[in-house]
């Protein structure tokens, strides 16, 4: 297409990525943004004015500014391409003022065709993104959400930090991302991984601009394995071979947690989506919206919630959930790839100790909060409880049995259900919903999710002999050779290492030992472009390994 296609995305920490990648291949692109000085913005525009860019990336706040669109008009133009589109919705999960002056786009160039992007949009959203930009019939694609490599699973809190620790050094050398709600949570998880070894750095926005850049950017050339972030993170990120993203609080809603959990796995092998929750999650994000001055954007978000909420507690298919939220029928029994599927987690009947649990919060008018009523069930000797009389109620000491630990997990899940409600005070108490003294007085049952020590063995084979399908076989010492190769080409050019080849380009090397340009062009990911600039230097690689160790496979 003949003139220059103007990309407008809310990333600003993500364009210098892009445009890498995009002259890599042979595109003319260049990014204009607030992170350049005077000198380099002219320069930009110079080669804009010139028509000698193929890809312009620009912020969406710039198109407020009359002189940016009175310049556009000046130069050819082949599309407008907009990006996170769901921005302009009130409907979607990411909404920004900003975007609403992309509805001029096609008032001002109505012979410019102009394309809108999004990876988290439902119907609802869709509709309002094409009556917000103004476009005229548009061609609609919706592709699958589906991301067949994804694993998802969903545990209950208990001593997070350990459980965080313990995953990540089941996955040693693994990149992945750990997602907290707060600035404190970041550090705190940070410190704890750190301390057990794992090559750990936070990132949120209390840190300076240097220690965040540093941070990322360690993360993006394999420097350092996690990053433990605030959601401001990962808006900024295209790294292909992130293996798991680990949820250490409840997601706000779906979008966020499919946009987040799709930070992983985009070479297209096996990533694990692991999500943390527990019954203070809830009231944290209830804050937060009952601070929205909107009363429609407050209930939105409360539906939302709920939504989130259902999803970490029904004992069905993962994926299945995931796919109908955004409208999608999934279409099969068993995806094979989440926990409920696995055999992961099972079904158990709760109701007699969710009617002890409810009992003691009833028994003590409904005017306490969570540890103090886990006290009374489990028998503690403590001097409010002594003071209250509370060890002379009929429910106190009932499941004194069994540790506090249960308990907690019972009661996280009589929250979870709607059968108890927490309040929004200062000081939190819990009350009994209709739900609740549904189950109570035993008019409906009341079932949990219990988590399984150990796969049965033949459901291990399953997900193995699913991963290999999707990785294939290769030669691990060879991969690791032509990462290190990797590593050194990407520092020398100061670009991420995925920038070169992803991990999937690099495994298909190891598997299939190219030692020609032909054999190289068949390999996913090699184009013309890379080939010409890294292919002698890997094919040398791979003819060194192959004729050391006697290993060429015919291609």
């Amino acid at each position: 297409m003949k003139g220059t296609c103007v990309v407008i995305s809310p990333l600003i920490s993500l364009m210098k990525d892009q445009v890498d990648a995009a002259n890599d291949i042979g595109l003319r692109a260049e990014y204009l943004n607030s992170s350049l000085n005077a000198a380099e913005s002219r320069r930009v525009r110079g080669l804009l004015a010139n028509g000698q860019l193929d890809l312009l990336y620009v912020a969406p706040e710039r198109f407020a500014l009359s002189g940016f669109m009175a310049a556009l008009k000046t130069i050819p133009l082949c599309m407008f391409a907009i990006d996170e589109a769901h921005c302009i919705s009130e409907w979607g999960h990411d909404f920004r003022p900003d975007y609403l002056s992309l509805s001029m786009i096609v008032e001002h160039f109505p012979q410019v065709p102009t394309a809108a992007f999004t990876a988290t949009a439902t119907h609802r959203v869709q509709k309002d993104i094409i009556e917000k930009l103004h476009l005229r019939s548009p061609h609609t694609t919706r592709a699958s959400f589906d991301r067949p490599n994804l694993f998802y699973q969903v545990k209950s809190k208990d001593n997070l930090n350990r459980q965080i620790l313990s995953f990540i050094q089941n996955r040693p050398n693994e990149a992945g991302i750990v997602y907290r709600t707060t600035r404190a949570n970041v550090e705190s998880t940070a410190s704890f991984l750190s301390a057990g070894g794992i090559n750990a750095r936070p990132y949120h926005a209390g840190l300076d601009s240097h220690t965040r850049k540093e941070n990322q950017d360690a993360f993006n050339l394999d420097e350092t394995n996690v990053i433990v972030a605030t959601i401001a993170f990962g808006m900024g990120i295209d790294k292909s071979n992130v293996r798991f993203v680990i949820h250490g609080d409840l997601p706000k809603n779906m979008e966020s947690y499919y946009q987040e959990t799709g930070r992983s796995g985009r070479d297209g092998e096996p990533a694990r989506c692991l999500l943390f929750f527990g019954r203070g999650d809830i009231p944290k994000i209830r804050f937060f919206i009952n601070q929205m001055s909107d009363e429609a954007q407050r209930k939105v978000a409360e539906k939302k919630l709920y939504d989130m909420v259902n999803f970490a507690s029904t004992n069905a298919c993962r994926r299945t959930q995931l796919l109908a939220y955004f409208g999608q029928t999934y279409g099969k029994d068993n995806c094979g790839a989440c926990d409920v599927c696995m055999g992961e987690v099972k079904q158990v009947n709760a109701t007699t100790e969710a009617q002890m649990v409810m009992s003691a919060i009833a028994r003590t008018d409904q005017r306490f909060g969570a540890g103090h009523i886990l006290d009374i069930v489990t028998g503690a000797k403590t001097a409010r409880i002594r003071q209250l009389g509370h060890d002379r109620i009929k429910t106190y000491g009932v499941g004194s049995d069994r540790p506090k630990r249960f308990w907690g997990g019972i009661l996280d899940n009589l929250i979870v259900q709607g059968c108890v409600m927490q309040s929004d005070d200062q000081y939190t108490v819990l009350k009994l919903a209709q739900k609740g003294q549904d189950v109570l007085f035993g008019r409906q049952e009341f079932n949990v999710l219990e988590q399984k020590k150990k796969p049965p063995r033949e459901r291990k084979k399953l997900l193995r002999a699913k991963q290999e399908a999707i990785t294939g076989d290769f030669d691990s010492d060879l991969f690791e050779q032509l990462r290190a190769l990797r590593k050194s080409l990407a520092r020398k050019q100061n670009v991420p290492p995925y920038i070169v080849f992803s991990d999937r380009t690099l495994r298909e090397m190891a598997n299939y030992q190219p030692t020609t340009p032909d054999e190289m062009r068949a390999i996913t990911g090699v184009g013309e472009q890379k080939l010409k600039r890294y292919g002698e230097q890997f094919q040398s690689t791979i003819r060194s390994f192959t004729e050391k160790h006697d290993s060429k496979i015919t291609f």
